[in-house]
């Protein structure tokens, strides 16, 4: 492939303070995928909004609909996106107006009211700022070599995806309690009304403000990389153009580094089986552990926890040994805990090995990261990164898919029917570290150090 520049994006960390600034942007960047599209707008959205839509077409199918097209927009114009945000040394900019994008989404989803009129506004919003969300973890993620060094590489990305997951719980602990607790036709210690749908609108507004106070420290405290002049054609290419130039590198990293290309798919895979684990954690918890709505609250909290707490512990792991042996350790072990679910039962046995299960979960993403940062040639992490996304994109169907194969051909009719559905994420998990097996671990470039 190309070279770049080896100085474009080594040795510009500052110390705690650029790491925090980079960090609080994970913090806030939490309260879209937590609170606007997994627990409180989505649910409105379906639940109120789209209650009484006419049509054979459910509201929630209209949902996975517009997020599907909201990812395939992601899958083909990821790696794109990178590559010029590289190229053009506009990544932190391209954050700025991502970032942006995605704030004014969510702010005006206060103004998608309790009307199935107005679900097709939310629908058109949700999938704008999915959109801008996704893509803005691209020049996000590349900046992590910007803020460490290759002797705490590890740590700082385990700071960040826990950070990110201490954000959602912290939010929607302020959701729940000042605006969604209680009954009623006013709710949450605010008392705020749920006259068309007016207490879930301001929560919209308040997880805007949240994401964007808390993403300003990274615009001011970190720096933009300089420009490079190796491929200047990449930069000045337009948007077919920049395919040309892909296809040119794609082909090159074949040739050359196909390590890198090996840890994409393994990752790939491993990653959706990741998201499935939390995706139908509540499922299972409710259908075939005996939770109730509000101990499955409480269990979503204390996941979280483990798995931010996990983060951060396995980083000084990564470091040490590297990050291949934190991806490795944690999939493994989750698939033991795992297979342990398949034969228990009762809410205290979900308790004990879902937590379990839960802790590997922030290593595992964390590391993952790093891994991938490890590999980038300096100046070419948002290629890289987005590569990362458009990879992940394309295996995000397989845990949902083998889930609902093992309960629809295995599960039968009885209660607990999604108990087999744990052998469809496990078998996800298994083939994503079987791939990851099979490849080399990065360089070591530098001893660890104490910090």
């Amino acid at each position: 492939m190309t070279e770049v520049n080896a100085e474009a994006t080594v040795g510009q960390a500052a110390g705690r303070g650029q790491v925090v600034a980079w960090a609080l942007w994970d913090w806030g960047s939490s309260a879209f995928h937590a609170v606007i599209l997994t627990f409180v707008f989505s649910v409105y959205l379906v639940k109120e909004v789209g209650e009484d839509l006419p049509g054979r077409i459910s509201a929630g199918a209209w949902l996975g609909f517009a997020l599907g097209i909201a990812g395939f927009v992601v899958a083909v114009t990821a790696p794109v996106s990178g590559q010029w945000f590289d190229a053009s040394a506009k990544r932190k900019l391209s954050l700025a107006v991502l970032t942006g994008i995605t704030v004014l989404s969510m702010a005006a989803l206060f103004a998608v009211r309790d009307d199935h009129r107005y679900l097709w506004l939310g629908l058109l919003l949700l999938a704008i700022g999915s959109t801008a969300f996704e893509l803005s973890n691209i020049p996000y993620n590349a900046m992590l070599r910007q803020v460490s060094t290759p002797a705490t590489l590890g740590r700082v990305s385990g700071f960040g995806w826990a950070m990110g997951y201490f954000g959602g719980i912290f939010l929607l602990l302020a959701c729940y309690l000042g605006f969604i607790s209680g009954d009623g036709d006013t709710r949450g210690l605010l008392g705020v009304s749920t006259a068309d749908g007016l207490n879930i609108r301001l929560i919209a507004v308040l997880a805007a403000i949240w994401f964007a106070l808390f993403a300003l420290p990274v615009f001011f405290a970190v720096p933009e990389i300089p420009r490079t002049t190796a491929d200047p054609g990449a930069a000045r290419a337009g948007f077919l153009g920049s395919y040309k130039v892909l296809w040119r590198d794609l082909r090159d990293l074949w040739r050359t580094d196909r390590r890198t290309v090996g840890f994409l798919i393994a990752s790939a895979i491993f990653r959706d089986g990741l998201a499935g684990v939390f995706t139908f954690g509540a499922v299972l918890a409710v259908q075939v552990y005996g939770f109730t709505d509000a101990r499955v609250l409480l269990f979503g909290i204390a996941a979280n926890v483990v798995a931010a707490l996990g983060a951060i512990v396995a980083g000084r792991f990564d470091d040490r040994f590297g990050p291949k042996i934190v991806i490795v350790v944690s999939l493994a072990s989750m698939l033991v805990w795992g297979t342990v679910l398949l034969f228990v039962s009762g809410s205290l046995m979900f308790w004990i090995f879902g937590l379990l299960l839960t802790i590997s979960v922030g290593p595992a993403q964390a590391s993952a990261r790093s891994f991938l940062t490890r590999l980038a040639p300096p100046g070419r992490e948002g290629q890289y990164f987005g590569l990362y996304t458009t990879t992940g994109r394309a295996a995000s169907f397989l845990a949902p898919t083998l889930f609902g194969v093992f309960v629809a051909v295995f599960g039968g009719d009885g209660d607990g029917a999604e108990r087999v559905g744990i052998i469809g994420l496990l078998l996800v998990l298994a083939v994503g570290l079987a791939a990851l097996l099979a490849v080399s671990p990065p360089e070591r470039t530098s001893e660890p150090v104490d910090a």
